[in-house]
């Protein structure tokens, strides 16, 4: 077993993909977190997560797989990829319930376009996993159910299990034709955030942005992207409870922090409901906290 998870390993590693392992028989990282990092060895500058550590260097690779059986993981972002995994219900007692695959077969028919096909793997759990090459001028991250449910996809912060690792006693295997190809215009043009116009922002009569509030804004926002993993929700919850003061006050409007956060944070890694459901606690506490202007509306 040890022997096939090593080869398994080496053989993403020759693609280019990198790899760090995962506690045997799961899907959870086998490296240390944060809150137990030693700041010795890699981690001696501070803590490397296990995107920063997984690596293509063989010799690292054969160290690491001969002190257990641990599955493999792929780190998305820095192998250049975008994997669509394609889940399956929770709850296995409605059989009807659509899955996945299902569900992006509908977008695809909406859209006017075959489902891509591309090197697939299929999980454990009997999903999915689409492999893409990701477009190289776009910093893609996860996304959860934004394309439709039960359908989120892997690139910058997140990982799959490489085809190879075992789960429940099922191995991932890949399935079909292993080609890898380019994700698709069309679902790269849903999976980019669109770019900003620059232009200024038609804003009510008496009200005026003033630099400050310009420039809060965009520190809360350049903050919860750069939110590290286990502080990216809490993170998200100050900056909106921090920037609710100027809704309060009539300076911005609820959609000029809910957007910007919003993007925020899903770049971060958030699901796009955590966000909303944070976003919406957050701010509707800051406004009720903080004085707000007469004849203004929140």
């Amino acid at each position: 077993m040890s022997e096939n998870l090593l080869r398994a390993a080496l053989d993403a590693a020759v693609r280019g993909w990198h790899v760090f392992p995962l506690r045997p028989g799961t899907k959870r990282p086998a490296l240390h977190g944060e809150t137990a990092c030693p700041r010795t060895g890699p981690c001696a500058g501070g803590h490397r997560k296990w995107e920063d550590r997984a690596t293509t260097d063989p010799d690292r690779i054969r160290t690491a797989w001969s002190q257990a059986p641990f599955n493999v993981g792929i780190a998305t972002g820095p192998s250049g990829l975008l994997v669509i995994d394609l889940d399956v219900p929770k709850d296995k007692s409605n059989a009807d319930a659509p899955n996945g695959a299902a569900t992006f077969g509908a977008l695809c028919e909406r859209t006017g376009q075959p489902v891509p096909r591309t090197r697939t793997v299929r999980t454990a759990s009997g999903g999915q996993h689409l492999y893409f090459t990701a477009p190289a001028a776009a910093r893609l991250h996860n996304t959860a159910g934004t394309l439709a449910p039960l359908v989120d996809t892997r690139a910058w912060g997140g990982y799959v299990v490489a085809a190879g690792s075992t789960i429940d006693d099922t191995r991932y295997e890949v399935e079909g034709p292993s080609l890898l190809r380019p994700l698709p215009d069309w679902l790269k043009s849903t999976l980019v955030p669109p770019h900003p116009v620059n232009r200024p922002a038609a804003l009510p009569a008496g009200r005026v942005h003033r630099p400050y509030v310009d420039a809060a804004l965009a520190r809360e926002t350049a903050t919860v992207t750069a939110a590290p993993e286990g502080r990216r929700n809490a993170t998200l919850l100050r900056a909106a409870r921090a920037l609710g003061r100027f809704v309060a006050s009539g300076d911005l409007t609820r959609a000029e922090v809910e957007m910007p956060l919003q993007r925020a944070g899903e770049s971060a890694g958030l699901s796009a409901t955590e966000c909303r459901a944070t976003l919406r606690s957050a701010l509707d506490w800051s406004i009720t906290h903080n004085t707000t202007r007469t004849g203004v509306a929140a």
